[in-house]
């Protein structure tokens, strides 16, 4: 019997780039995603990806009027972990720049409330790493007992915008013990514009975790690249991990969805396919800066396995 092909809707959230979709246990998926001005995160519920757009939806915290979380609240996550939300979001103090690079830092709120959209969320503050640097984009998962972040950060000894990194976590809001780098923008194709490894999203399947990452700048060189580990290798250690030498994921010209990318990972309503979850934006950027166009749209697609347990995303909008 041949099964049903899902297609979504799309976009599913109009003008919400870095989108993150979690299905919880209650039946629920919450989204969240950069808001266009970036000086709030909002979270949102539905039965459906597509009822996502007009379900309900909460803006759960500001930003600080100055200081540090005051500008460009970017690209949040909502995770349920050991019995309590989070939302791992970056921001910075203002909106300058230094050496070209904005000033970033990652951070955490906790909600212990059952509805993460009415309940109280709680500032644990920066999550601190091995340096004081740029980073932003975290992600995190559990694997064998073990909480792990992911996440990007640019070294100022290594040529780049961001690279990617690993660490165990003590807490939901603290590392602990070794930080190990993943992977740095060395390809040609994570390389336009800017030297960029960002937007880590894991996905467990066929004996491996996969990490899912996009590179290059945010227009329609925008794409995503693929690591991969054993699920039984340590993986803080560097040489478990395995790179794709080519893009997983690239803008489509036939179905005009551009800069594909930052993107998550859930299950079909009936939980029998996978999704991809991804922003794209409907045309080319011109003579402006990408990040003040705000349309870049969230989008769903259900993607395959090959024979050989890799993922097959395909062409977006296929």
């Amino acid at each position: 019997m041949t099964q049903k092909k899902i297609v979504y809707q799309n976009p599913i959230v109009l003008e919400r780039a870095d989108p993150w979709v979690y299905k919880h246990s209650d039946g629920y998926y919450y989204f969240t995603g950069s808001v266009p001005g970036y000086q709030e995160i909002e979270v949102r519920r539905a039965r459906t990806l597509n009822e996502l757009e007009t379900g309900e939806c909460a803006t759960v915290w500001n930003a600080h009027t100055e200081g540090e979380m005051s500008r460009l609240i970017w690209a949040p996550e909502i995770h349920f972990v050991r019995g309590k939300w989070y939302i791992y979001f970056a921001a910075a103090g203002s909106a300058e720049t230094a050496d070209g690079t904005f000033q970033h830092r990652m951070y955490a709120l906790e909600c212990s409330d059952e509805n993460p959209l009415t309940g109280k969320w709680i500032e644990k503050g920066q999550i601190k790493t091995h340096l004081e640097s740029f980073s932003l984009d975290a992600t995190v998962f559990e694997h064998q007992e073990k909480l792990y972040y992911v996440w990007a950060q640019k070294d100022p000894e290594i040529e780049g915008n961001s690279n990617l990194y690993i660490s165990e976590m003590a807490t939901p809001w603290q590392l602990q013990g070794e930080i190990t780098m993943l992977s740095i923008p060395e390809y040609d194709w994570e390389i336009i514009g800017f030297w960029v490894n960002e937007g880590p999203a894991v996905i467990k399947r066929n004996g491996k975790v996969f990490i899912a990452y996009s590179g290059s700048a945010t227009d329609e060189n925008y794409c995503m690249g693929l690591l991969w580990a054993d699920e039984n290798s340590e993986l803080l250690d560097a040489e478990s991990w395995s790179k794709s030498s080519e893009p997983v994921f690239v803008s489509s010209e036939a179905n005009s969805l551009f800069g594909p990318g930052h993107n998550s990972f859930t299950v079909s309503e009936d939980g029998e396919n996978d999704v991809l979850i991804y922003h794209a934006r409907p045309k080319k950027v011109t003579e402006v800066e990408p990040l003040d166009v705000p349309d870049r749209h969230a989008n769903a697609q259900v993607f395959t396995w090959d024979e050989n347990g890799f993922p097959v995303f395909g062409e977006p909008g296929q």
